[in-house]
């Protein structure tokens, strides 16, 4: 297994790419749609949609196993309380695993508690310094574990915030223990220099841990996970490859000094993933 950390160390500048990956509704190796290769890392959700979905740990390995890629899991402090949470790290550890994204998870909707309700045991930046403590050997209750785990722990920037209050958030994040970011999809260098100069201005230094900046392909039909600027829609519209529009973006922020991208493949009703198209970008940028 490689860490995003030193994966990022030896790019001397080149991109590193992480992939969001979907897990399937069901526990059948058949319904695991094929990754896009070439991609630095897959990142496997938890529970996208709020939807009943195969571990993400567990299909982090296998595709690990299957394909040989690079694999991190997303763990949501939503779904499980932090007995949990610290014994779902320790099994992911014994599957060899090392990278982690912490994440909060979205809220269920007012119609859902009768079915579900959330844990939410933990705050993101509180699992945070918990894998942090897990990492020195201990728990959260403060006993010694039998051996400390070894991960690196990703964490999540929403750049749809307040500028000032997701600074001083991440800020927090850094100082728990979170050594990368994985932000929402963005459409032009502006937001990449907000949320910077805002950084700057809050914590009086920049960002100290790698940002992957969120990169939406699209199609049409698909949904996003930020709006999406009306030239582009028109443009979608009128013919131009989804691929071909995030090319656009990543040269310009790429020009901008961004070297790391969290790629989102197109997300089809129904949840469904376009991942050839992901392979189409990936190969285009010559990974």
């Amino acid at each position: 297994m490689v860490k995003v950390t030193d994966r990022v160390q030896a790019s001397t500048g080149l991109p590193v790419i992480i992939c969001d990956y979907s897990p399937p509704r069901s526990g059948l190796l058949s319904d695991v749609s094929p990754p896009p290769t070439g991609a630095d890392f897959l990142l496997v959700n938890a529970n996208p949609g709020r939807s009943v979905r195969a571990d993400s740990a567990m299909l982090a390995a296998v595709l690990k196993q299957q394909t040989g890629q690079e694999v991190i899991f997303a763990l949501l402090t939503r779904d499980m309380n932090r007995l949990a949470l610290q014994s779902h790290l320790l099994g992911a550890q014994l599957l060899g695993l090392e990278n982690v994204v912490v994440a909060g998870g979205d809220r269920f909707h007012q119609n859902e508690p009768s079915a579900v309700s959330a844990v939410a045991d933990f705050r993101p930046t509180e699992l945070i310094a918990s894998v942090t403590g897990m990492n020195q050997g201990r728990d959260f209750r403060g006993r010694n574990l039998a051996s400390p785990t070894n991960f690196c722990v990703g964490a999540t920037v929403d750049l749809a915030r307040d500028s000032a209050t997701e600074c001083k958030l991440a800020a927090r994040k850094v100082a728990s223990g979170a050594e990368f970011f994985i932000t929402q999809p963005l459409f032009s260098v502006h937001s990449k220099e907000r949320f910077e100069g805002s950084y700057l201005k809050t914590t009086g230094d920049g960002c100290p841990v790698p940002i992957f900046w969120g990169l939406q392909l699209l199609e049409k039909g698909s949904v996003s996970f930020a709006p999406v600027p009306a030239r582009f829609q028109s443009e979608l519209e009128s013919g131009r490859s989804g691929v071909d529009i995030a090319l656009e973006v990543f040269h310009k922020l790429h020009g901008s000094g961004v070297s790391h991208v969290y790629l989102l493949p197109p997300i089809r009703p129904g949840g469904q993933r376009n991942y050839e198209v992901a392979q189409e970008f990936v190969e285009a940028i010559g990974k």
